[in-house]
């Protein structure tokens, strides 16, 4: 039912009317320095593509590289303890895995999951007039690099690990309550290029509020520092030549929409008479930072254009 097409966040495989798997694997190197942290957060970032599509976790299998002559074993098993305990917390059980041996450490899953094919959410759906909902704040490939270079203070840090260790599970939810015409999360390709994958597989366009896109507040003043990962500027050179920016946003407020997320929210394409109970189930199911960002309009040529 989904395949490479529209570069999508997971498969689908219809199995019969009733059911369908969803199959898809990540695996990221450490943000952190806490191993068991780490292992939630590739964990976390795994299964949001499940969620991303409408569907339920069933089974993960690990992913590891590992140095085993350099680290200590109990890393590892930190690691995996933290992947374990996400996955069943997302109601996934991993039932197995592989490792290599590595010089740096990797973690991540290949999960399955489960969806009714009817209800499957695709990122190449949206619809003219749809509000754009984002279910987490931007910045985290930018304290991420913070983290690695020892600039990033304690309660930052903090901050951070509790984004990234946050499943999408009740943002789905409430989606699902509610109803939505298109899905992806914002990962490695930051809002920007998540979104025109979204606009130009929909064949329309979009706009967004910079100032109404949720951002950790310290993360301005890291990336007017250069504090800023290489993905993140890769990112930005990728998306500039489809993207419009109000002449009021400078360099380090592109740079944050196209920041390189690991395990970060929906994005969700919601029906505009439905924007506001969704926005309604969202609180009421407990997720922590949404905001409704933009609109879907009818442009066919996939443009995104940021006001400032």
């Amino acid at each position: 039912m989904v395949g490479l097409g529209t570069s999508d966040d997971a498969g689908v495989y219809r199995l019969s009317p009733e059911l369908a798997l969803v199959q898809t694997i990540d695996y990221i190197t450490p943000l952190v320095d806490d191993p068991y942290q780490f292992g939630q957060i590739a964990a976390a970032n795994a299964l949001s593509d499940i969620y991303a599509m409408g569907g339920a976790p069933l089974l993960a299998l690990n992913v590891v590289a590992f140095p085993t002559d350099a680290l200590p074993m109990a890393v590892l098993a930190e690691i995996l303890r933290g992947g374990a305990d996400t996955a069943q917390e997302a109601g996934a059980r991993i039932i197995g895995g592989h490792s290599i041996d590595d010089r740096e450490p990797k973690y991540g899953l290949a999960v399955t999951g489960l969806v009714h094919p009817d209800r499957v959410w695709r990122n190449s759906t949206a619809k003219p007039g749809d509000r754009l909902i984002l279910t987490k704040p931007l910045g985290m490939g930018i304290v991420s690099t913070a983290i690695k270079r020892d600039l990033a203070a304690a309660a930052l840090i903090e901050r951070a690990v509790s984004v990234m260790t946050t499943l999408n599970k009740n943002a789905a939810l409430a989606a699902l309550e509610i109803g939505v015409d298109a899905a992806t999360d914002v990962t490695g390709f930051g809002l920007l290029g998540h979104l025109h994958e979204m606009t130009a597989g929909s064949g329309v366009s979009a706009e967004i509020r910079f100032r109404d896109v949720p951002v950790l507040h310290e993360v301005p003043d890291l990336a007017a520092q250069g504090i800023v990962p290489g993905g993140t500027q890769r990112n930005l050179a990728f998306v500039e030549p489809f993207v419009s920016f109000a002449a009021a946003l400078d360099r380090v407020q592109h740079l944050i929409l196209a920041d390189a997320q690991t395990s970060g929210g929906l994005l969700l394409a919601v029906a505009p008479e439905r924007a506001a109970a969704l926005l309604h189930a969202l609180h009421a199911h407990g997720v922590p930072v949404f905001a409704e960002i933009g609109t879907i309009t009818d442009d066919p040529s996939g443009r995104i254009s940021v006001l400032g």
